[in-house]
């Protein structure tokens, strides 16, 4: 979802940057809107043995943790930035405060908020399989479907191995392994490392 980066600065939105590897909120935090204006950003969670788990990756014009504006919850996960970043932040109170001036606005939340909770049912299916194929091609699927051409080898997965493992719950070794058979297997291409689905 992206709403226009002028309606969110006069609403009071402020702009953040952020450096690799660093927090923009944790897991547990009061939720505000987060917009993204430049760069990468991962949603994740770690297990007790410091695993982690990623939810999710979002770039230029995507927001991240919205959905978690409408209830009175914290924060599940922590939004950290992949590369650098510069993020529009605006506080919960102005966000709703839009929202309520613009009953169109309003539409295109409730569509983008329905489209992540669509990606969410299909890794909840894909990685219920204990086929690492499955989980893999789960993840290819979604990403590959907001694409009109759906041919084979027509969409470049622009995720790395590690950033696959980590979004399907699988360990980077066994992601590599299942790529190259997945290759074999004539449902990918490789060429210069990259994946083509």
């Amino acid at each position: 979802m992206v709403i226009d980066e002028n309606i969110l600065i006069s609403a009071g939105a402020e702009t953040k940057h952020y450096i690799p590897s660093e927090t923009i909120f944790f897991e547990g935090h009061i939720p505000n809107y987060y917009q993204i204006i430049k760069g990468e950003v991962k949603l994740n969670n770690y297990n007790e043995e410091g695993k982690e788990f990623i939810q999710n990756i979002l770039s230029d014009g995507e927001s991240c943790g919205e959905s978690i504006l409408f209830i009175e919850k914290l924060y599940p996960v922590n939004a950290e930035a992949i590369t650098e970043c510069s993020v529009l932040r605006l506080h919960k109170s102005a966000f709703f405060n839009l929202l309520n001036q613009s009953p169109e606005l309003y539409m295109e939340v409730n569509s983008f908020l329905s489209e992540r909770l669509y990606y969410k049912f299909i890794m909840m299916q894909s990685l219920s399989s204990q086929n690492p194929s499955i989980r893999l091609r789960g993840l290819m699927d979604y990403l590959k479907s907001s694409q009109k051409d759906r041919t084979p080898y027509s969409f470049l997965i622009l995720l790395t191995r590690q950033q696959m493992a980590s979004l399907t719950g699988l360990c980077v070794e066994t992601a590599i392994r299942t790529i190259k058979h997945m290759e074999r297997d004539k449902i990918v291409r490789i060429e210069n490392r990259k994946i083509l689905y």
